[in-house]
């Protein structure tokens, strides 16, 4: 195997919640994609206008965004853990199901805003989960984790095309100019924000011909793997109700050897007892308590602040690049026809599957620190060479497949980092994933607001700026981590690799 054997022991001792979380993120990335290309056929089934039916787009993304921030309430023991992502992963399913059900916008919305809350459980806990697992070495694992949401990302729409309706799904006496439109309208919608679609008039009333309703029960039937393979690994450490009883959490070797050894064991190992991490990994509510402030220095928080900064610039460019190239591809001086057009988000999406893909050996060789700074200057200089070719159609294709693969890696990189600055004790995944999500939602509100008024170019000026804020906010984050207290040798004797015993190890207890 191309890592070393106390990586791969590590990874064999924990083959099965690492497959576990893996699978739960593929559902995640399933989910979140979706709902693009299907929004049209979800116009039809609900007979709402285009402005009404951005609004589920909105509730998806804001819950997406509360559910990580809440996820933390789930994720102080184990077994809250394992059932929030078995409810949460069950909950896609049954979404996916529900969906066809769903003949009223409002009803929709509310049913996607679930999803929302689900998806933000599942993006908090899956990434908290790991870390304690394999902290020092979390970053390969967490590389392959958000793989799988690119390639779940990749699948849903993948399944829905051959449901999607050619023609307006809506008959009605004014369809023939829209349905020669549906192509443009579909590729241009992006949460919350028509755009200057509104002069497309799209029947709401009439004879609604959909066969979406099948896409979605195939995604539900994909999908329903997910929280069976959670449910086996709640059986599997005895966290089933009717089956707990007296029994014990699964034991490693390590730890069986060591239960031979007179030590304080039967505290940690015991339910209940067990002590919680210093410093935090709770919810972002409870991360803003005094109490977790008390003898933290400024450092602390500035690792914190400029790492999630750092997450909101990335993450916003990939909301807005993925949710405008479009748009600015088929405007002057491009002019780009729409067929060819409907290539690059497609581009974008499968090139940063594919760095999430390679970036698992790279994070292996390269610690995260670096691989951040390549990301964050790569995506720099894309953009301003996208600037300074922006007549080029075939360099736009180049530097949307190149923005793509630097972008690919920079949220699980920059959270490995940021937890190994922090020792694992502050609240870095929940504000991280938190500060993600915002910037992911809001960049591509602001950015869509700019391109309606200043015009398309505008959309490279803003990515340009964005990737220079991103750039600027690692910079500091690189001089504060310099001035950040460095661990004692106690706790460096107290490392993953040196015990297994201790409560940061991320061996499984209740």
């Amino acid at each position: 195997m191309w890592w070393d054997e106390r990586v791969s022991a590590r990874f064999r001792r924990n083959l099965q919640p690492t497959l576990t979380y893996w699978s739960v993120f593929f559902s995640f990335g399933l989910c979140i994609a979706f709902l693009g290309p299907t929004l049209l056929d979800l116009r039809c089934q609900t007979q709402s206008s285009l402005s009404q039916i951005t609004w589920v787009f909105f509730s998806q993304q804001f819950c997406l965004l509360l559910g990580s921030c809440l996820g933390g309430v789930f994720k102080r023991t184990l077994a809250q853990s394992l059932f929030a992502l078995f409810a949460s992963s069950l909950a896609i399913s049954l979404v996916f199901a529900i969906i066809p059900l769903c003949h009223n916008v409002v009803v929709l919305a509310v049913v996607m805003a679930v999803a929302g809350l689900a998806m933000g459980c599942i993006d908090t806990i899956s990434n908290m989960q790991l870390v304690k697992i394999y902290q020092k070495d979390s970053a390969i694992f967490l590389q392959a984790l958000h793989f799988f949401v690119g390639f779940g990302a990749l699948l849903s729409p993948l399944i829905a095309d051959p449901f999607l309706s050619d023609t307006n799904c809506i008959l009605s006496n004014s369809t023939a100019n829209a349905s020669s439109n549906l192509p443009h309208i579909r590729k241009s919608l992006v949460p919350h924000h028509p755009g200057n679609l509104s002069h497309y008039d799209l029947p709401m009333k009439g004879m609604v011909v959909t066969r979406v309703s099948y896409a979605f029960w195939i995604m539900a039937l994909i999908n329903l793997p997910v929280p069976i393979a959670v449910f086996f690994l709640l059986y599997k450490e005895r966290m089933v109700p009717c089956f707990n009883g007296s029994s014990h959490p699964l034991l490693s070797a390590d730890e069986l050897a060591m239960e031979t050894r007179p030590v304080d064991k039967d505290e940690l190992s015991t339910p209940g007892q067990r002590p919680q991490a210093a410093g935090g990994h709770d919810d972002l509510l409870s991360c803003c308590q005094s109490r977790n402030f008390r003898g933290a220095s400024y450092t602390y928080f500035a690792v914190h602040v400029t790492g999630a900064l750092v997450l909101f610039m990335t993450d916003g460019i990939v909301g807005e690049y993925s949710g405008f190239v479009y748009s600015y591809a088929v405007e002057e001086p491009l002019a780009v026809v729409h067929k060819v057009a409907g290539y690059l988000p497609s581009l974008f999406w499968g090139f940063i599957t594919l760095g999430r893909l390679i970036s698992i050996p790279v994070s292996y060789r390269m610690k995260p620190a670096t691989m951040v700074f390549i990301n964050v200057v790569g995506v720099l200089v894309t953009f301003l060479l996208l600037l300074i070719f922006s007549s080029s159609v075939v360099f736009l294709f180049v530097g949307t497949a190149s923005l793509g693969l630097f972008l690919s890696s920079t949220f699980p990189s920059m959270l490995a980092y940021t937890e190994d600055i922090l020792q694992y004790k502050g609240c870095a995944t929940t504000v991280l994933v938190t500060g993600a999500g915002i910037g992911e939602m809001v960049l591509q509100l602001l950015v869509g607001s700019i391109i309606h008024d200043r015009g398309s170019y505008s959309f490279l000026v803003c990515g340009m700026i964005f990737g220079c804020l991103a750039f600027t906010f690692y910079t500091f984050l690189v001089f504060f981590h310099r001035m950040y207290p460095k661990p004692s040798p106690e706790l460096d004797d107290a490392s993953p690799d040196k015990a297994a015993v201790t409560d940061d190890t991320g061996q499984y207890q209740r």
